[in-house]
């Protein structure tokens, strides 16, 4: 079994889902697709999973392994496009094998945006996993509205929902609030969030408040952190019960006694271990933080209702539409996918091309740009050369892009006299 993935969250979601899925003990080959979210080692080991082999790949690379090196199943844990592409360049390199590999991809958490451009670009794989038995409704009806094959949809739950129920309170009580890399996005509004965190740490002096990181200054996640709150947080006099902590959310989980968000899948990785969870609700309920998500969760709340010590009750039809099984059903909760591959693999003749949605006549001004991202050409081959990724820029032009990054936080008008002034070095 191989797993591509392209950020640590993927990482985690990809080799946890192909232990899921894998029927018994098997090798499992990772590789990393090279790109500004490639995670670290620390990344890497946080997730608790070792690959019996880890390589770094641009997208040809990739597929020129793929072509090379067999393997019975492959994970795609990569961003959308990153689907479409090597669908596409998958196609070409197995046109001629008699027998080709079950291909498996997903979403890493909960679905909120991008619904249905996500699930087009991830069409033409053998199984599409929905975390969910809502998510799997809702994947169905995109791909049959736009008249594409909806059986790829296998429903599953979450791959690293697990560890021990909660069964009261720790000594010290302990509160974890799960940051995210880009959720809320503004100064202001992360200020806040943190500046809440401390005043319920001073509330509560009898508390341990820890506020839980997903990366160290200078590592990349799936999503760009421009404000980290490691950053935020110097000059501010913390409380000596708030720490800042890293490591695997397992773990900390172990040890928490009220979990607060604004919409992490940490949430429900709490609630399928009965933790009393809170989803913020101080920034407004609204798609751009995730939240909405939680809409009849029972979970949302306010820091004022959580400093008078309001605690939120789940409500148990919406844990079971969300995959969340904390009722002893989540061990069965990949055998569906499991039967699925199991009957892909044993079908007589083997499997047929890889048919994705998107092709040169569907979708004939978005699908070469997809794939010329990734270095392939309109027909999914590698182009010659090197891709623009593995070429060093040189430190200038890195300080520029990280500035034109910049300017979609910051303004046009304020970053572009900067930027000009560095092309001109």
């Amino acid at each position: 079994m191989a797993v591509l993935a392209d950020s640590d969250t993927r990482w985690k979601w990809g080799t946890l889902t192909a232990k899921r899925i894998a029927p018994r003990d098997i090798r499992l080959d990772g590789f990393l697709l090279r790109g500004r979210a490639t995670p670290t080692a620390r990344q890497l080991g946080e997730v608790g999973v070792r690959a019996d082999s880890l390589r770094e790949v641009t997208a040809a690379e990739f597929l020129r392994a793929m072509d090379e090196e067999p393997c019975d199943v492959l994970v795609l844990a990569l961003v959308g496009g990153g689907v479409q592409a090597m669908l596409h360049g998958l196609r070409g390199v197995w046109r001629d094998r008699p027998r080709r590999p079950v291909v498996v991809t997903g979403y890493v958490g909960v679905v909120y945006e991008k619904l249905t451009d996500g699930l087009l670009l991830r069409h033409g794989a053998d199984l599409v996993l929905a975390n969910s038995r809502q998510d799997a409704e809702r994947f169905r009806a995109v791909y049959e509205g736009v008249g594409a094959d909806a059986d790829a949809v296998t429903e599953v739950a979450l791959p690293f929902l697990g560890g021990d129920p909660h069964t009261g309170g720790h000594t010290p009580y302990t509160v974890v609030f799960a940051a995210q890399p880009s959720v809320p996005d503004t100064r202001t509004d992360r200020t806040y969030l943190l500046n809440r965190l401390v005043e319920h740490a001073r509330r509560h002096p009898e508390r341990e408040v820890l506020l839980k990181l997903r990366s160290r200054p200078g590592e990349h996640t799936t999503h760009i952190e421009e404000l980290p709150y490691q950053k935020l947080a110097r000059g501010i006099d913390l409380p000596a019960n708030l720490r800042l902590v890293y490591g695997h959310m397992g773990e900390v989980l172990d040890r928490t006694d009220l979990l607060v968000t604004v919409s992490s899948t940490a949430a429900l990785e709490a609630l399928h271990r009965r933790i009393p969870t809170a989803v913020l609700t101080d920034l407004g309920i609204r798609e751009a933080l995730g939240n909405h998500h939680f809409v009849g969760s029972g979970c949302l709340a306010s820091w004022d209702q959580l400093d008078a010590g309001h605690r939120p009750a789940p409500d148990e039809k919406w844990l079971a539409r969300q995959g969340v099984a904390a009722d002893g059903t989540y061990a069965t909760a990949f055998d569906a996918a499991r039967a699925r591959i199991a009957e892909l693999l044993g079908r007589p003749g083997g499997l047929p091309p890889l048919t994705p949605y998107y092709t040169p006549v569907t979708a004939p001004g978005y699908l070469p740009g997809v794939l010329a991202r990734h270095h392939l050409g309109p027909d999914g081959t590698p182009l010659p050369g090197a891709p623009a990724a593995d070429r060093d820029p040189g430190p200038v032009r890195r300080i520029v892009r990280r500035t034109a990054r910049g300017a979609y936080r910051h303004g046009v008008q304020r970053v572009a006299p900067v930027i000009r002034r560095m092309g001109e070095l």
